[in-house]
């Protein structure tokens, strides 16, 4: 009787330092994340930490390190073959996805050699690449393309990427969308083409590209 009391105390005793580490090491990593220390997200990787942990939101690490702007740690992670780099946030969203909104056109490189999922359904890293207004967008759109991505994908409410190019991003974008096939002529669900979205946010550059590239396809007629 004796013994098993002693022994249940020394278990007992031993889960509590276990959870106590674990906790600090939980700690240690999201901190490491947020001031990009490679050094000690790697450190923890070695002692054994899960670097597929996810913080108290639910965010997976690459996909925070992404998003945050911790270029060294989202390097190291998308480099490390334990790294699940499809895991999703709440809403959906994958590190290509991230990476795309955030402009990180190497980054996207990376993930894809990596089979990061260039087509899937809802919001799409294609949509996100255009919608992106920095210059690293044509290029994150081209290489998005040479992957297969779908250039008409629909978001769930059947928003295109040329719609979201047409409202937040360039009109080369908008310009580089079309030449490779995106349809203008296609509504949401609240029946607005390409050229409504770019008349909504009074982007009178794309608008004008939309429009004449619709010109363009009518039937030419004979006078």
């Amino acid at each position: 009787m004796k013994f098993s009391i002693v022994f249940k105390l020394i278990f007992s005793v031993f889960l509590g330092i276990a959870s106590s580490l674990h906790a600090s090491s939980f700690d240690d990593f999201f901190m490491a994340i947020k001031q990009d220390n490679v050094v000690v997200v790697r450190q923890l990787a070695q002692r054994g930490f899960d670097l597929n942990t996810r913080n108290e939101a639910g965010d997976h690490a690459l996909y925070l390190a992404i998003r945050d702007g911790a270029l060294g740690v989202a390097d190291y992670l998308v480099g490390e073959p334990s790294v699940d780099i499809e895991a999703r946030n709440a809403k959906d969203e994958s590190p290509l996805m991230m990476a795309a909104i955030k402009g990180r056109l190497e980054l996207m490189r990376r993930l894809i050699a990596r089979k990061a999922e260039v087509n899937k359904t809802g919001w799409t890293p294609l949509h996100y690449a255009a919608t992106h207004a920095g210059e690293a967008s044509p290029a994150m759109v081209r290489l998005l393309l040479e992957h297969h991505a779908y250039i008409d994908a629909e978001s769930p409410n059947r928003t295109t990427p040329l719609m979201m190019a047409a409202h937040y991003g360039q009109p080369g974008v908008v310009k580089l969308l079309l030449e490779e096939g995106a349809d203008p002529l296609l509504r949401n669900q609240q029946g607005l083409t390409a050229i409504d979205f770019a008349h909504r946010a009074n982007r009178a550059a794309s608008a004008e590209i939309i429009a004449a590239f619709v010109r363009a396809r009518q039937p030419k007629g004979k006078w």
